[in-house]
């Protein structure tokens, strides 16, 4: 089970994306980068929905099912416990470079 099935109940699918653009139409709406969904539409949850997706495809990380990722506004939200620092650091690094993450907060987060 990855990331993206274990905290929000999906399956990847073929056009989820960790960085994909807008599907607004720019003549009514914006959506807010933190709010952008897996295939662009408009998520309350896009930008942790977005990280998950990232860990899954990162070759490194495998899903940590003591670990669970939320967000606040454009803030990524780790929370629970990871095995070492070395992972956790790999973690803040993957987020970091979802679109619309500002902040990664790990202090609700544990070591082993």
């Amino acid at each position: 089970m990855g990331w993206l099935q274990r905290m929000f109940g999906l399956e990847k699918s073929e056009s989820a994306q960790v960085n994909p653009t807008s599907n607004a139409d720019v003549n009514t709406q914006t959506i807010e980068p933190e709010r952008i969904g897996l295939n662009g539409e408009y998520d309350q949850s896009g930008l942790a929905k977005r990280v998950a997706l990232a860990f899954d495809q990162h070759p490194d990380l495998d899903d940590i099912d003591t670990l669970w990722v939320a967000q606040t506004g454009g803030t990524v939200v780790l929370k629970g416990k990871v095995p070492n620092q070395d992972i956790l650091k790999k973690m803040v690094t993957v987020a970091h470079n979802v679109n619309g993450a500002t902040d990664v907060d790990t202090t609700q987060v544990n070591t082993n």
